[in-house]
Formats: C-alpha cells, sequence, structure tokens
C-alpha cells in the first residue's frame, strides 16, 4: 500500500499527522510524496482561518487529481463534512475523535499506535487537546470539544521512547497548553508535568507551543531556566485595545500583557519572543489599531504572526458589524508587517558571535544545512559531517537575506 499524507495548520494537526506516519510506517506501509502517485492520501486540514477553508478545499482536489483515494480529516472536514463529501474524489471524512482509526481502517486490523517514530527532526509530542475558552472570533472549540489533557504517566513514557530513538527535541503541543492537567483527576499542571519530564528524560530538550498571558507565572520561569527548556515563547496578544480585547472575550488587559511579558523577557536569558495579532476585527478604528501599534512598539517581540480577521461560521464575532475597509486594514497589516521584519533582524543581529545550540534539519547544498535553535532561528550551518538530527553548537558569523549562517563548533 502507498500513501500519502497531507497536513495544514497547527502543532496538533501536525503532531496527529506525524503519529499516523509513524503507525503506518511500522505496519510495513509505504508513505510517499503526492507527486510520487500514492494509492491513498490522508488530507489532515484546518479551519482556524476562511484562507484555511480554501487551502484544504485546494489540497483535497489536488490529491484527488493525482489519483489518490482521499480520507480527509481535521478540523475543516470537522466542521464542515458536508462541504467535504461533496468534493470530487473523498472516499471518506474521518472526525477529529476518531482521526487514529484511519490506521486501522488501511491496514484491516486494530494497530498499537507510535508516537515515537517521526520524520521531523524535532518531533511534536501532543499532550492536550480541545479548550474551555469561547474567544468570540475562534471555531476551533467547535471543532476540538473540551480540554483533555494525556495523564503525565503517558506523556512521560512516549517522551521517553521518542528520545530513545536520538531525537535531540519534543515540541510538546496542545490547543489550549496552558491548561494542561486541570480535567485530571490527580492535580496536575504544565509545571508539574515540566518537572516530571525533566526528571524522567536524560537530555532530550523541551520546546513549548503558544501560552495564553495568564498561564505564565514566576515557577514557568524558574524551570524554563533549567537549560532544558527552549528559551522560546509564543504568547498571543491579539489586540492592544483594551475594547477590542473584551469584544474578542480575551482575558487579560493590554497593561496587564505589557507587565507579564517584560517580566518574562527580564527573567528568561536571551528569549525569543513571538505573538499572534489579528488586524480588522469588528469594532477596531484608527484609534482601537493606534494602542494595538503602540503595545507592540514597547514589547522586545521576536516575531509577528500577523493575521486579517477572518470571520469563522457560529462564532460570536461573525454576528459583529464589520467597521473596517479593505484599504484599512492592508495599510494596518503593513504597518505591522514592517515592524515584525525589523524585529525579526534585530533579534538575529544580537546572535553574531554568539553560540547558538542548532538541531539540523534538512540539507541546502554542498556542506550546508538549515537547522533551528533553541531560540527559535533558522540558521544555515557549515558542517563536518553531522547528519539530520544532530545538536551542533554554532557560532553565527554573517547575517544574509533574513537567514543567519555560521560554522559548527565543538
Amino acid at each position: 500500500m502507498r500513501v500519502s499524507l497531507l497536513t495544514l495548520g497547527c502543532r496538533v494537526n501536525q503532531a496527529e499527522s506525524s503519529v499516523l506516519e509513524g503507525t503506518l510506517k511500522e505496519n510495513g506501509v509505504n508513505v510517499i510524496d503526492l507527486k510520487d502517485n500514492p494509492d491513498i492520501c490522508i488530507v489532515n486540514t484546518c479551519a482556524v482561518t476562511s484562507k484555511s477553508d480554501y487551502n484544504s478545499r485546494q489540497l483535497i482536489r489536488r490529491a484527488a487529481r493525482a489519483g489518490a483515494k482521499v480520507i480527509v480529516t481535521g478540523c475543516y472536514s470537522q466542521l464542515r463534512p458536508h462541504e467535504v463529501k461533496a468534493i470530487p474524489g473523498v472516499a471518506g471524512v474521518v472526525g477529529n475523535t476518531n482521526k487514529y482509526e484511519i490506521v486501522s481502517m488501511l491496514t484491516g486490523r486494530p494497530t498499537e499506535l507510535s508516537f515515537s517514530l517521526s520524520s521531523r527532526s524535532r518531533p511534536h509530542l501532543k499532550v492536550q487537546d480541545g479548550c474551555n475558552f469561547r474567544c468570540s472570533y475562534c471555531s476551533v472549540p467547535h471543532a476540538r470539544g473540551t480540554s483533555r489533557s494525556v495523564p503525565p504517566g503517558i506523556v512521560i513514557e512516549r517522551a521517553r521512547a521518542i528520545e530513545s530513538r536520538g531525537y535531540k527535541e519534543i515540541v510538546l503541543t496542545g490547543i489550549h497548553l496552558g491548561t494542561y492537567g486541570h480535567d485530571l483527576n490527580t492535580k496536575s499542571n504544565l509545571n508539574i508535568l515540566l518537572k516530571k519530564l525533566l526528571l524522567g528524560t536524560d537530555t532530550i530538550r523541551f520546546r513549548l507551543s503558544s501560552l495564553e498571558i495568564g498561564e505564565i507565572n514566576e515557577e514557568l520561569m524558574e524551570i524554563m531556566q533549567s537549560g532544558r527548556i527552549c528559551n522560546h515563547l509564543h504568547v498571543p496578544l491579539q489586540s492592544g485595545s483594551d475594547r477590542i480585547l473584551r469584544l474578542m472575550d480575551r482575558r487579560y488587559t493590554g497593561e496587564h500583557y505589557r507587565e507579564r511579558i517584560l517580566l518574562v523577557h527580564e527573567k528568561v536569558d536571551n528569549l525569543s519572543l513571538g505573538t499572534d495579532v489579528i488586524v480588522g476585527f469588528p469594532g477596531e478604528g484608527d484609534e482601537e489599531f493606534s494602542d494595538t501599534h503602540k503595545l507592540i512598539s514597547g514589547i522586545p517581540f521576536t516575531y509577528l504572526h500577523i493575521f486579517p480577521y477572518s470571520p469563522r461560521p457560529g462564532t460570536k464575532a461573525a454576528e459583529m458589524r464589520d467597521t473596517s475597509s479593505r484599504e484599512a486594514v492592508a495599510k494596518r497589516l503593513a504597518a505591522l508587517r514592517e515592524m515584525d521584519t525589523l524585529r525579526r533582524d534585530s533579534y538575529k543581529k544580537l546572535q553574531l558571535e554568539g553560540r547558538l545550540e542548532v538541531i539540523l534539519e534538512d540539507s541546502r547544498g554542498g556542506n550546508l544545512m538549515c537547522g533551528t535553535s533553541r531560540n527559535y532561528l533558522k540558521v544555515l550551518v557549515a558542517v563536518q559531517g553531522q547528519a539530520k538530527g544532530s545538536l551542533v553548537g554554532v557560532r553565527p558569523t554573517e547575517l544574509i537575506d533574513g537567514m543567519l549562517r555560521g560554522n559548527a563548533i565543538s
């Protein structure tokens, strides 16, 4: 059997696709690229924006044109199953909660899942799913359900298995990672999990995916200084206007966010700090955007993920009156993207002639490989025989077209 696996969207989707891929491979299934004419193509979709819906449909059609039997899963198919079934070539739709059953559907027998085999140099490990919050713009809780945590013992067992295969980093993922453990019978939370993971593994490093500002406390800051938690945080802001934050049903003010994030930046050395910003949310005018721009200007973000507002059917925000013209939204996006470029380059320049710990990920020709540092920078490395997945020390020597380049050092 020849199977292709195409994935859109968040790290949770990527983590789930990795489990599917690894389990299929361990059961003798040949996982190949779409261009190599697979018999079956699994498309793992996303629905976070209208563009994600569009990209999901395009990917499904592309898979069907390749002549494959197409099985669709993920958030878009969860929310719009009838739309997906109407696309020519779709042979089946599988809900998010049954996603892993695709393996037994294809193999024809009950199959033990593999969480430790990944084609990535830095595997994703899902420890939590779902969300109890209801931000007014977000449809993900409708697709993923309420918060559910993987018990700590199982997480540690899976992390050990990943480390035993020689991987050097695990990316811990969840739809709402900061609520980890709140639903478990035995008291637990993200900090407790991290401490257990550090004790239960040897040298592998851990990276945290997105956290909300209210979930970053002094204990977490101390844990991040252990040396095995990557000095990288992604903390969504969405807006710097308190009025817009209330309309979004976000649970903080701009000032609270600023104070807390500056404290984190002070406590964690050489912290890479990213955020999400939505532009053009209903009710946003020049004054509200000015509040956002001003707040971001006063925070040492390393990078910004900037999105134009996209109404999601079934959400509270979709019923709100849109007040921003396309021209105004385009202008605001351009202003933030300019700031993003400056922030990225500025942070990278601070790394020159220092030392970064980089995991090698793919070849770029000759003796060059590209990898990811602890502080979430892509770095071109001149290697001397090191293989994909290796952890190497790198001294960055130059910044060319936004990319750091350096040499491996002992």
